[in-house]
């Protein structure tokens, strides 16, 4: 499975990075241990030499003459423990700590001096080995260090050669993380776009900023939004031409039905059956005037490309008298408290919106029972409200009774489910928010739209 391209990218350039760390780590590790060494070896010579300086030849034989506050001083040191010893030509000690170690077989000398590690009662040493004439012979001086010095050095070397590099290795890894980051950042503001759009935006995504790798993958989602929003467009076609077919032969279909139903005398079974067919056109017509509704609210319907400036007010009172009468018939109170409130929109939409709103309110609600319209202004933008005395909304549901062709379990009526989905949709097309709530005293149902203020540069509503 593909992870984060940071990630991935760390993961690759790790193992390199901490390859490049250990190889100059140890490169320079040895580069400045050999010359330290050296250094501290040629100490110990140093050393041999000035002994050697205090061998005499005596009747013959060597001896070896050091004052003892010299030899302190020889034997001084800050770190470790000095040994030294003077051998005669034969090999016997004339001075200093027999106990240090002889050279190994088969070293030889390089211009009179050697040096060696030894082992001393545990302890680790490193030996310098002087030869020096001695009469007609030759005498050796040996002289030798633990190696305390010699390792808080190597282990100096070591930390001070390992610590930049990983400094080096982390500060790299944090730039390339960093640099990554900001790399990318054009396709995090890409995703962040696509993902504050809404389902039905399909506007091509402007290439313009996005770097060069990624102008194919938004060239190919152009591509798509492209064949999606051409699908939408011919299923919009498709339910506006069949719903505006539909529409003559429904309204042919009810005329002749009312027709039949005013000639006398008509048969009781024959009367039955005309008046399933009158109410079954009525609601196959309202169907269609729905569905032509919801194209023409879709992104990419038939609404107009510049908005107009529409008071809820007056679209509520060319609304009234019709439902009025619809109230009246089915002895429901439907009551207006309206007040200016002006929105950006579309006259017909915001009609067909109302339509919905109410007639769901007065066929849900109880013969006896309130529907109240409101319109107004709250925190600066201009609302428009439905509240009934209704069986309710319950909270779980309120979503989804905005979807098309949902209705809630054991919900009554001759509704077909678009009629909140209609609303919803010319809500969005208008910027409004829906809100789904209680009626006053927690009964019924309040259906509140929220629009933003309206622009001053749209033109006035004709």
């Amino acid at each position: 499975m593909a992870g984060s391209l940071r990630v991935n990218l760390l993961r690759l350039l790790i193992p390199p990075v901490a390859l490049i760390l250990a190889v100059g780590s140890i490169g320079a590790y040895y580069l400045s241990i050999d010359p330290a060494a050296d250094a501290y070896d040629q100490s110990l010579v140093n050393t041999a030499i000035a002994l050697s300086e205090r061998i005499r030849i005596h009747e013959g034989a060597p001896v070896f003459d050091l004052p003892s506050a010299a030899e302190a001083v020889v034997r001084t040191d800050k770190y470790d423990k000095v040994y030294y010893v003077i051998r005669d030509p034969n090999g016997h000690v004339i001075a200093g700590d027999r106990d240090i170690p002889a050279p190994p077989p088969g070293l030889k000398t390089e211009d009179g001096v050697m040096s060696y590690d030894a082992d001393l009662n545990g302890r680790k040493l490193r030996v310098a080995v002087l030869v020096v004439p001695c009469g007609p012979a030759i005498c050796t001086v040996n002289v030798a260090e633990t190696t305390i010095k010699r390792d808080r050095l190597a282990r100096d070397i070591l930390l001070g050669s390992v610590l930049p590099q990983a400094l080096l290795a982390v500060l790299t890894l944090v730039l390339v993380w960093y640099g990554v980051t900001r790399g990318l950042a054009p396709l995090a503001r890409l995703s962040d776009e696509i993902l504050e759009r809404s389902p039905r935006d399909l506007r091509p995504i402007n290439e313009r900023g996005a770097p060069a790798e990624a102008k194919p993958l938004v060239a190919a989602l152009n591509k798509l939004f492209d064949r999606v929003d051409e699908a939408n467009r011919n299923q919009q076609r498709f339910l506006a031409n069949a719903a505006h077919q539909l529409r003559t032969p429904l309204a042919g279909l009810q005329a002749h039905t009312e027709l039949a139903m005013s000639q006398q005398p008509v048969p009781e079974a024959c009367r039955v059956e005309l008046e399933y067919v009158h109410s079954a056109t009525i609601r196959t017509a309202r169907l269609a005037n729905q569905l032509l509704a919801l194209a023409r609210a879709e992104p990419g319907g038939t609404r107009p490309a510049e908005f107009a400036k529409v008071d809820l007010r007056q679209v509520v009172e060319e609304c009234a008298d019709e439902w009025v009468h619809r109230s009246m018939a089915k002895d429901i109170d439907l009551g207006f408290d309206l007040s200016s409130g002006t929105v950006a929109g579309d006259p017909f939409l915001l009609r067909e919106l109302l339509v919905n709103l109410i007639g769901n309110a007065v066929e849900y609600t109880r013969p006896g029972d309130h529907v109240t319209v409101r319109t107004g202004v709250a925190d600066n933008g201009a609302f428009l409200e439905v509240e009934d005395d209704g069986p309710g909304i319950p909270a779980a549901e309120r979503e989804r009774v905005l979807e098309r062709f949902y209705r809630s379990p054991g919900t009554g009526g001759t509704g077909s489910g678009l009629g909140l989905a209609i609303v919803r949709e010319i809500a969005s097309a208008h910027g409004a928010r829906v809100e789904i709530g209680e009626g006053a005293g927690g009964r019924g149902c309040s259906v509140r739209l929220i629009f933003p203020p309206a622009a001053p540069s749209y033109k006035e509503a004709a």
